[in-house]
């Protein structure tokens, strides 16, 4: 589904990566590793077509883009929760129906936050909205950092149950997170830097 071939990356006259060469399978993990600024965000944004300073080959499989999460909550303070979800869902594959924006907002825990600007959340709320397009959008492949990131322990066991579920349908998911992953698929590793 992922295929990468010969990928390198230099940012700011410093080189991050390259001549990576690695493949992603339906039902695969991915987990990208290394230090602070080894360049696993930039890796990420280039496999989601977010950042195009590269050589090098990235070949995807699918109908469309794959699912990116960024480690910010990528969220309008000035809008809600619902509009929020609606618009990020128009701008990933189309409009979603308002049933579908309150079941997926209701799964990440913000039942009767619906209407709540962003604004007026907390971090771990605005990452939840952001969240809740994995529940609400149909996208084989995603691409995760650090989806853990301010979020409680409930909402961590509920973000792994969901990815097993992607996982076990097929999907796949390549993701940077400092917390180990309670999976019981196969992760492969990738470090970045020395």
């Amino acid at each position: 589904m992922l295929n990468v071939s010969q990928l390198s990356c230099e940012r700011d006259h410093r080189l991050l990566f390259e001549n990576l060469e690695f493949a992603v399978a339906p039902g695969e993990v991915l987990w990208v590793e290394g230090s602070n600024g080894a360049g696993k965000t930039t890796l990420l944004r280039v496999l989601s077509g977010l950042y195009t300073d590269y050589t090098g080959q990235v070949s995807w499989d699918l109908p469309q883009l794959p699912l990116y999460l960024g480690h910010k909550p990528g969220v309008k303070d000035l809008l809600s929760a619902r509009e929020n979800l609606g618009w990020l869902a128009n701008m990933q594959q189309g409009p979603a129906t308002a049933a579908a924006i309150t079941a997926a907002l209701t799964k990440v825990g913000l039942r009767g936050f619906e209407d709540v600007l962003c604004g007026a959340m907390s971090e771990g709320q605005r990452k939840r909205v952001n969240l809740a397009r994995l529940y609400l959008l149909d996208s084989i492949a995603w691409v995760l950092d650090e989806p853990f990131s301010a979020i409680d322990v409930a909402g961590i066991q509920s973000l792994e149950q969901r990815m097993g579920e992607h996982l076990d349908a097929g999907g796949l998911m390549i993701i940077i997170s400092h917390q180990r992953l309670a999976l019981p698929h196969a992760i492969r590793s990738l470090r970045l830097g020395s």
